[in-house]
Order: structure tokens, then sequence, then C-alpha cells
């Protein structure tokens, strides 16, 4: 498939992320503006009660946007609901996937989630995008 315009209900995108590191989440810091220790010293999120870093939250919801970055000629996602159910740890390896579960005229909505390399969901949600 090369273009959304194409795509039938219960079709899946998805695509695999690098595994995280502490760049990541060191750059994302800086360009969000949420420097909270937990998502980038070791020490600090300990202190929080946490194994370890854990990346920002908006940081693994961002990277949810890339499943559609191949199809900014058809369109722009114009909804973007998620839930948060787990967190992301440094290494984690994220699977990006969404399904397409109702088209209506140049509306296209998806379940989207990433899971992490234990199968589990990290984040859930909706997003609706719109054909040009």
């Amino acid at each position: 498939m090369t273009v959304l315009k194409e795509i039938s209900i219960g079709e899946s995108l998805e695509t695999i992320l690098k595994p995280v590191s502490r760049m990541d989440l060191i750059k994302y810091s800086g360009s969000s503006g949420d420097f909270n220790p937990i998502h980038t010293i070791d020490e600090e999120a300990k202190k929080a009660g946490l194994p370890g870093i854990i990346a920002h939250g908006m940081w693994t919801m961002g990277n949810l946007s890339k499943l559609f970055t191949p199809y900014y000629e058809d369109g722009y996602i114009t909804d973007y609901n998620i839930r948060f159910s787990g967190m992301v740890f440094l290494n984690d390896v994220l699977t990006l996937k969404a399904e397409l579960v109702e088209k209506i005229d140049q509306s296209l909505l998806f379940d989207v989630k990433a899971v992490n390399q234990h199968e589990k969901d990290v984040v859930k949600g909706k997003i609706k995008f719109e054909l040009c």
C-alpha cells in the first residue's frame, strides 16, 4: 500500500522504533521543556520509587504519529486521543500499531497503540486522519 486512500477497514499500519536511549530522553527534555529528573537521572528515578528512568509520556505519544509520516501527502491528523497504560524504560523496543476501524468519506479512524518488547501496551488510543 502506498497511499492511505486505498486502506480498508481492518488493515493495519505498523513500525518498530529503535531501543529507547538516554540521549532520546535528554533531547526530548530539552525540546519539550520537561526537565523532570525521573526522565534522565537514574538516582532521581529511584528516589521516586521507580526501577529506573522512564520515558516522558508525551515522547511516547509523539512517536505514535510516526505511523502516519509516510502519508503526509495523503492528509493529516485531525484528532488524537490516547491513554497511558504503562511505563517505557531505557532500552525498551516499542512497536507502534494502527488499525483502521472506521472510514467515513475522507475521515479515517484508527485504533492506535504502542507495545513494548514484552507485548505490554504502554499507550492506547484513537487517531482521526483526514484525507486531502
